[in-house]
């Protein structure tokens, strides 16, 4: 398949540049970036790569505005497997209901926000049989106190921690998204959306421990997704190489195979135009353990509604 021309690829997706030079440069990576993507999907991969919105950034400027969102620390785990669980041949959170629509956290480093939101909606969703989008923003102007920095970065431990202290969140609507901040916190006087009673910490490195957390309920999850493998994935089972130095934080909501190859069912929050209508498939197995594909059974944690 002939990829669009830069001039088409720049209308389609409303580039503006400044200048003759800035706009040279760009048709120069995008080239670059294009060579790379046909030379992948040449190779007879088990998953494809295609020219996204991502197409004119190197893989340095795609890190520093989507992939540095994480501030991971190491932490001990507050959770016990329960004993010789039979766990389902497959899970989707998405298609039973508990997931809302793939949001954009745009060029603001609070992916640790849309990760702490999606598992508490899906938590509170499992409880209460009411599916509710919940606020990014408040948990980037309002969490400092417990650690968050806002556009640069945070845990969804410290999300689900505030949340607990301050007796609730509020909805999208209430108080909606800006990718800015932290910024003055504005929660008071909002309506309380979903309340939670603590939070569990899924033993790191185990894949039978994440499969057992996500067969409960989805689970905020942390991969290192600055590479070119996460920048223009497009479909299929990712199963290349990705690191594990953890800077991204998504939503584990279920897991299967497909094709004969075990996968982790993602959702990220680059928006619907980005993987497969905003999710990846991350491969799993024993080749991919104990870290797990991109890092993705290192610091796996879910709220208790």
């Amino acid at each position: 398949m002939c990829a669009p021309t830069f001039q088409q690829w720049s209308s389609l997706h409303h580039k503006e540049y400044v200048g003759a030079t800035e706009r040279d440069y760009r048709e120069s990576v995008y080239l670059s970036n294009v060579k790379m993507i046909n030379r992948h999907n040449a190779g007879g991969h088990s998953w494809t790569m295609g020219v996204n919105k991502f197409a004119d950034l190197t893989g340095l400027e795609f890190k520093d505005r989507f992939a540095k969102g994480f501030n991971h620390t190491t932490k001990d785990t507050n959770y016990t497997l329960p004993e010789s669980t039979a766990l389902p041949v497959s899970v989707d959170w998405s298609a039973a209901g508990a997931v809302t629509a793939v949001k954009n956290q745009e060029q603001c480093g609070s992916c640790w926000a849309f990760s702490t939101t999606g598992s508490v909606e899906g938590a509170w969703f499992l409880k209460n049989g009411t599916l509710v989008s919940l606020s990014e923003q408040q948990l980037v102007d309002c969490s400092t106190v417990e650690g968050n920095e806002g556009c640069n970065g945070g845990l969804m431990d410290y999300g689900f921690e505030y949340i607990i202290k301050n007796k609730g969140i509020t909805t999208e609507t209430a108080y909606p998204y800006t990718a800015t901040g932290p910024n003055k916190c504005l929660a008071a006087g909002k309506p309380v959306a979903a309340t939670l009673s603590g939070f569990k910490d899924v033993p790191v490195n185990s894949e039978t421990a994440l499969m057992t957390a996500i067969a409960l309920t989805p689970v905020s999850v942390a991969v290192e997704a600055d590479q070119s493998v996460f920048q223009f994935y497009t479909g299929g089972v990712m199963d290349s190489a990705c690191g594990t130095a953890l800077d991204h934080g998504v939503l584990a909501v279920g897991y299967g195979t497909a094709g004969g190859k075990d996968y982790y069912l993602v959702k990220n929050s680059w928006g619907a135009d980005w993987g497969v209508k905003g999710y990846i498939m991350l491969a799993r197995g024993p080749k991919f353990n104990p870290a797990g594909q991109c890092g993705i059974q290192m610091a796996a944690s879910y709220p208790v509604v």
